[in-house]
């Protein structure tokens, strides 16, 4: 049986998110399940298509024959299209008879503006997951997926996560074993361990010039030490309530987790990269406790610090 895919695109969209789908069903029909799939990419204007990075794909117009599955990318060209009523309409048209419909990374938004998200679980890009669940207040956002199914309805995050998505989506058309030998080829995760928390507001914090960027360096130098919101609080100059509030606000988190966040980036780089023992790791990250740092590894990476040291082993070898 061959699947009929359309990746719709608009001026401004985000190249990848629609070149690592197309390259994730190709590999899959090409390599493993020949004919599994027909690739199409469309937009509402026929012809060359420009990307945000200025190289372009040559796409055919919508139409309304038969389809299986439509992706819709991403890109800084989203807001146009969200308020482009064809494509609105085209994509409506779609949802009611196509098998699924999905989005990569900021095409969340062009899916919520012609209400497919109504009442459903979704996920973005984490630097748009605000904006999406603030604009769309109906949807719920879980911002800290690499992908989302909510019924015929997927959703990814950000960019490469595009790739998660598909893989996904093979894996239900093909099986996982055609799904797998896919991603080997990609030379990518077929699940990728955690979700997208470690890209999170916290890097935005952090970065030079932020509010919070000198504190959270100072913290990163003392991870072993005890972090409370009270000491926190005072090497930021403010009282412990008003901190808390004011670094929940800009990170969308709190210190306590933002803190844990720390320790779980430093222990993750000494587990991947060294040979020292795990209960070393957690006692110079600041968890003491190995089996609290296990526990912490599988809440974010979906895997314990022994399961990801064997992958990062195998992929050095």
């Amino acid at each position: 049986m061959q699947r009929i895919v359309h990746i719709l695109i608009f001026p401004d969209f985000q190249l990848l998110d629609a070149a690592g789908p197309l390259a994730v069903f190709d590999i899959a029909a090409r390599e493993y399940a020949p004919r599994s799939y027909r690739l199409r990419v469309v937009a509402y204007a026929a012809g060359p298509v420009t990307s945000s990075s200025g190289a372009q794909l040559i796409a055919e117009s919508f139409s309304d024959g038969p389809l299986d599955t439509l992706i819709i990318a991403g890109g800084w060209g989203t807001r146009e299209a969200s308020a482009c009523p064809e494509t609105l309409a085209f994509i409506r048209a779609t949802a009611s008879r196509a098998g699924r419909i999905a989005s990569v990374c900021s095409g969340a938004f062009i899916l919520a503006a012609a209400g497919l998200l109504d009442g459903r679980r979704a996920t973005t890009h984490w630097s748009r997951a605000a904006e999406l669940a603030r604009a769309y207040p109906q949807i719920h956002v879980e911002a800290d997926r690499i992908f989302t199914r909510d019924g015929a309805v997927w959703t990814s995050a950000g960019i490469t996560a595009g790739i998660d998505l598909t893989l996904a989506l093979v894996a239900d058309d093909l099986g996982e074993a055609v799904s797998k030998r896919a991603a080997q080829q990609l030379v990518v995760y077929y699940r990728r361990p955690g979700g997208q928390s470690q890209f999170s507001a916290l890097l935005e914090a952090d970065r030079p010039g932020s509010r919070f960027s000198s504190l959270l360096a100072w913290a990163r130098e003392r991870l072993d030490e005890r972090l409370s919101v009270q000491r926190l609080a005072e090497r930021a100059a403010m009282s412990p309530r008003h901190f808390a509030r004011a670094f929940s606000a800009e990170t969308g988190m709190t210190p306590a987790k933002a803190i844990e966040r720390l320790r779980l980036e430093a222990a993750r780089e000494q587990v991947e990269s060294g040979a020292e023992p795990i209960e070393d790791v957690a006692t110079c990250t600041g968890f003491g406790d190995p089996e609290r740092m296990r526990r912490a590894f599988i809440r974010a990476f979906g895997q314990p610090p022994q399961g990801l040291r064997r992958t990062a082993k195998i992929g050095r070898y």
